[in-house]
């Protein structure tokens, strides 16, 4: 799926974040989202490659990346541990400062970045995401409904994990192939990717503390953020899917202006799955912003 990458993976905090590398020129790490790995960005990524050095990563608890064990307050799966994760990966390439696009939960940690390290990320794109802390207070029935798993998840060990692992599979169908678009955007390869690193038990339980780690310490932080009024200060582009659950339940650019009141943006003909659903779309938007 990535003719020309190799392997970027690199030793942070104990464990291994896995990552691949292509291209040339101005950095850009691209971060997926739940429950998937790196492989989201294989549409985009050799287009992306022509303009930039792409780095594409696994988030910790996803893909090919390490999955501690979650700590009793959740801080090593929170999204300022996770930033730091691809923050430290970038630095170990010679990247002091870089571009990020995240989808889904990398769009989370994407922003996290911004907020925390505003040195090292020239611009940010986050992907069919609002800010956490408004999507858990705005929870609305057909965002509970249509967003299920945001509320197993959270469920303390090993409640939610043995039901994943039971049936890794049902997971991954009922998750990414229960949005607007179903099956159809995700290809053999994609699909088998994501479903070899579901199938890895440790996984069901780094997923779980992503989640766990949203609804405790990353509203924590969110929280000090606003109360501080501290802002994002990079160019800043959101982009969401018309059929998806983001559009149909929130207003992600009013949402995104409590950190970002900069933040420009718009909603692209598609669902959730943005880069496999509408890759040309989405590199006619990102592109320009991103100065290629």
């Amino acid at each position: 799926m990535f003719e020309g990458f190799t392997d970027a993976s690199a030793d942070v905090d104990g464990i291994t974040i896995h990552a691949i590398k292509g291209g040339r020129g101005p950095a850009l790490l691209l971060l997926h989202g739940h429950p998937q790995t790196h492989a989201i960005w294989h549409k985009v990524a050799p287009a992306l490659a022509e303009r930039f050095t792409v780095i594409a990563a696994d988030l910790r608890g996803y893909g090919d990346s390490g999955k501690p064990p979650g700590s009793a307050d959740h801080a090593n799966y929170s999204k300022r541990r996770m930033a730091l994760d691809q923050l430290e990966l970038m630095r170990a390439h010679g990247f002091a400062s870089f571009a990020v696009i995240g989808h889904d939960r990398g769009g989370r940690v994407a922003a996290r970045m911004a907020l925390d390290h505003p040195g090292a990320v020239e611009r940010l794109v986050t992907l069919d995401v609002a800010p956490t802390l408004a999507m858990y207070g705005k929870t609305s029935f057909d965002f509970a409904r249509a967003y299920w798993h945001w509320f197993m998840l959270v469920r303390p060990a090993p409640f939610p994990e043995t039901l994943i692992r039971a049936d890794p599979d049902l997971y991954l169908q009922q998750t990414i192939g229960a949005r607007s678009a179903g099956l159809a955007p995700f290809t053999a390869d994609a699909y088998a990717a994501y479903l070899r690193c579901l199938s890895d038990p440790a996984t069901a339980h780094g997923i779980c503390e992503d989640y766990r780690a949203s609804i405790t310490i990353d509203l924590d932080h969110d929280r000090a953020t606003l109360a501080a009024q501290q802002q994002i200060a990079c160019d800043f582009l959101a982009l969401w899917g018309a059929h998806g659950v983001i559009e149909q339940c929130f207003d992600p650019l009013a949402e995104w202006r409590a950190y970002a009141p900069q933040v420009q943006g718009e909603a692209l003909p598609c669902g959730h799955y943005i880069p496999e659903e509408a890759p040309q779309w989405l590199l006619d938007r990102v592109l320009p912003f991103l100065g290629a």
